[in-house]
């Protein structure tokens, strides 16, 4: 099919990491097509907006995507670059995940404002994170640490923790590759921190109608990081998880296998079921959601019904 069209314009979040992410996404698609202009708008969320109270607070899903998405629906946008730990696992009607690009590293890291290392975290210690899923990890490790909220972008953690409001803080390290960014960090793997859903992975949102945008983004598409994430992401519907929920859910291919871990906890990691689950990887959403029911019936099912109550 020819391409026709001349002229590109992708929704994105203002915030330096979102831009990054966009502009990767613009200067792979301009290798390929040379011909295509692409255009920026910048378009603010609610959870742009609301900076002082912890996503978990604020309750509701989409809270990064829900304004593009709409754009994208009144043809004020061709496409989307989200994270895509920030998608809901249900699109609107009329809308697809048309690309996913191959994904980046997925763990979290330690990034201290002296100490080097999770390890040396002394007692009763102030760690900033506003994540749940990480504050139930951390707990279940540690129960003696102070987690504190942390909200704004990466620039805004990294000096809070420099004028000394926490002794340490995490962070995800694909968030800290994609801008480049020089810190001294400890990565952490997901057998002491379980990433979170799609976490590395990048989300290129489309109109299902828009054939010719649609066929010039599935250039970018990495179909292993697709399996993968559709398996995260089938777990997190089972679970019909957002912020408001600690849990977590990781997928690998390994040795023609995919492998897929998940958890669900308490906010405090007293209550934390955890399991893994292997198969083929044309399976894995359906490893997904056995895994999601397996959680349920191990005591998932409680918690969650405490937590979104």
């Amino acid at each position: 099919m020819p391409l026709m069209k001349k002229l590109l314009r992708v929704g994105t979040r203002g915030s330096k990491l979102a831009l990054a992410q966009t502009n990767w996404v613009v200067n792979q698609i301009r290798t390929r097509y040379p011909e295509v202009q692409i255009e920026k708008v910048i378009i603010k969320t609610k959870g742009d907006k609301i900076l002082d109270v912890p996503l978990a607070k604020i309750g509701g899903k989409g809270l990064f995507v829900k304004e593009i998405e709409e754009a994208l629906l009144r043809k004020e946008i061709d496409f989307a670059v989200h994270s895509m730990k920030d998608v809901p696992s249900e699109l609107p009607e009329g809308l697809g995940i048309v690309a996913i690009p191959e994904r980046e590293d997925p763990r979290d890291v330690f990034v201290g404002r002296e100490l080097k290392s999770f390890s040396e975290l002394p007692e009763g210690a102030k760690v900033g994170t506003s994540s749940l899923r990480r504050q139930a990890q951390l707990k279940r490790l540690r129960p003696d640490l102070e987690i504190l909220p942390l909200r704004g972008n990466v620039d805004t953690r990294l000096r809070k923790l420099s004028e000394g409001q926490y002794e340490a803080i995490i962070l995800a390290e694909a968030g800290l590759k994609r801008l480049g960014l020089d810190v001294e960090r400890e990565p952490l793997s997901p057998e002491i921190m379980l990433p979170a859903v799609g976490q590395g992975v990048l989300a290129i949102e489309a109109r299902e109608e828009d054939v010719e945008t649609r066929e010039i983004l599935a250039s970018l598409h990495h179909p292993k990081t697709a399996l993968c994430a559709q398996a995260e992401r089938a777990f997190l519907k089972r679970l019909q998880g957002g912020c408001q929920v600690p849990l977590a859910a990781h997928a690998t291919l390994t040795d023609g296998l995919l492998v897929i871990e998940g958890f669900i906890a308490d906010t405090e990691g007293r209550r934390f079921y955890r399991e893994r689950l292997e198969g083929s990887p044309e399976e894995g959403e359906a490893l997904g959601i056995k895994l999601a029911e397996i959680l349920l019936e191990r005591g998932g099912q409680e918690i969650l019904a405490e937590l979104l109550a």
